[in-house]
């Protein structure tokens, strides 16, 4: 087998939203990557709405915003009629996400507890995957990726320099290889990295079909004695049958099961005339034991699997390519400091292992049994108060999302505030070089020479801004974390020693 003549930097296994935004991330830092994807065509319509539809968390937003990304999927997002049909879009009032199907709603929600952020800019946005990908996959090429498409990541060796793929039968060489290659991911398992945790407690099914009788199905979600479903007419339905996955990947989906499934579950004569689309999954929770593997790391779902319930997915993974990206840029660089790269699964693991008990907890919910049902309606009385609103909210918005980095200040840890300078730009839009960011707001002094022997590393802006939330000095990562911050006017040594754990010295 011939070895490709050209050395990638990185070598990514799995174009997905995941591995594209990875991909986009460090060739932005200047980095020569390639993309190996196993399925020849990208498009499929359950990438497409109704089932193709993700909510993007506020963490998610905000890292494509700092990344000039926002616009071109919001644009994308406005040609799509996604939403007219969506039952809730019907409701008086506007919910906000739901957790196991109960929905929290925008008017019980306490904005003004998040002092980490401003609550203006608090904001959702649903997007189809097929348009994320297409803005992704559309970035990543103009900016220098090689994306080879018919042929998946097979095999690898790896030494202590670099790391020999096998893909579609060919051979290419790279010093880091990624896995983003799902939930199945042959990275993963070649690595030898475990993957435990929890088996299915159901097979969930997304159908479109014609149904006949379908005015005895309710809209919307509901839980019966023998399941749940949902139903948005005419014809879109999801449903979970807790069978303990026992149909997943058993057998095709024809619509004889699907109609069987949907009376058992619905109690009702409804009958499936056409089946269009049909797939089945399950909640299996499962997390890889390590990210990385010498010069191998896992992101996205080859890293952490869980039901779609509350659709975090996507905007995990998301985190992660964000988090991974700059570090393993400035590692391939060579001027990252000791332990950066290891940081990324010391703050990316627990953060998976959250999520995935937050899908467990609403399987938990989800039981067709007495006690489930019970606990529902306490739940259903919680989320209509105000702190119980607005806590689901910070967690299903990814409010909530706060990196242990040490330090006294309570903001470190926690993303930017896009705050809005006198100038009119927001910080996000400084961040979109993919370098880390140092505002100084201390109208008495200036660390412009400073930052200027720091250039490669760190931009500068010395200005004032319309709400500092009392910052005078903040240091911020390139992934928008804030690594340090001080309330007082802070000399060059003091900076210095923040920078030092991040970008070196």
């Amino acid at each position: 087998m011939t070895i490709s003549q050209t050395q990638y930097d990185t070598i990514i296994a799995g174009a997905g939203p995941v591995g594209l935004f990875l991909a986009c991330e460090l060739s932005l830092a200047g980095c020569s990557v390639l993309v190996l994807e196993q399925a020849s065509d990208p498009s499929s319509p359950l990438k497409r709405a109704p089932f193709g539809l993700r909510g993007l968390s506020v963490p998610t937003i905000e890292s494509l915003d700092r990344r000039g990304l926002l616009n071109e999927i919001e644009a994308y997002a406005a040609t799509r009629a996604t939403l007219g049909t969506a039952h809730w879009m019907k409701q008086l009032r506007r919910p906000g996400g739901h957790f196991a199907g109960i929905q929290f709603f925008h008017d019980r929600i306490d904005t003004g507890r998040w002092t980490h952020r401003l609550p203006s800019q608090i904001s959702n946005l649903a997007a189809e995957m097929a348009g994320i990908e297409a803005v992704l996959t559309a970035r990543a090429e103009a900016s220098g990726v090689t994306v080879l498409r018919g042929g998946g990541v097979e095999s690898f060796t790896q030494t202590d320099e670099a790391v020999v793929v096998q893909a579609g039968g060919r051979s290419f060489r790279g010093r880091w290889l990624v896995g983003c290659d799902g939930a199945r991911s042959a990275v993963r398992q070649a690595a030898g990295i475990s993957f435990t945790g929890t088996e299915p407690e159901f097979t969930g099914y997304s159908v479109q079909a014609e149904l006949a009788g379908a005015d005895a199905l309710k809209p919307g979600r509901q839980y019966t004695a023998q399941g749940m479903y949902l139903f948005t007419p005419p014809g879109t339905v999801a449903m979970a049958d807790f069978d303990g996955g026992a149909f997943h990947r058993s057998a095709p989906i024809t619509r004889e099961h699907v109609e069987a499934v949907l009376r058992r579950i619905s109690g009702t004569d409804v009958t499936v005339t056409k089946l269009e689309l049909a797939t089945s999954w399950t909640d299996r929770a499962f997390q890889a034991s390590a990210y990385r593997n010498g010069r191998v790391l896992l992101a996205g779902d080859a890293a952490h699997i869980h039901s779609p319930l509350g659709g975090q997915g996507l905007n995990l993974g998301l985190g992660d390519a964000m988090n991974l990206g700059w570090k393993l840029a400035a590692t391939i660089r060579g001027d990252a400091p000791a332990g950066l790269l290891n940081s990324y699964e010391r703050e990316r693991h627990p953060v998976g292992a959250r999520v995935l008990d937050w899908s467990r907890a609403q399987v938990t919910l989800m039981r067709p049994s007495p006690g489930s049902r019970a606990l529902e309606a306490i739940i259903r009385d919680l989320i209509e108060t105000q702190d119980g609103a607005t806590y689901f909210a910070e967690r299903v918005w990814g409010v909530s999302l706060r990196y242990d980095l040490g330090g006294n200040h309570p903001l470190v840890g926690y993303s930017v505030p896009n705050l809005v300078l006198k100038d009119g730009r927001c910080v996000g839009s400084l961040l979109r070089d993919g370098k880390g960011l140092l505002l100084d707001f201390d109208p008495g002094a200036s660390h412009q020479a400073f930052a200027c022997r720091q250039s490669k590393k760190i931009s500068y802006a010395a200005t004032d801004a319309r709400d500092q939330l009392g910052l005078q000095t903040v240091l911020v990562r390139p992934d928008g974390i804030i690594a340090w911050a001080s309330e007082t006017a802070a000399d060059e040594a003091t900076i210095s020693q923040a920078m030092s754990p991040w970008f070196g010295d």
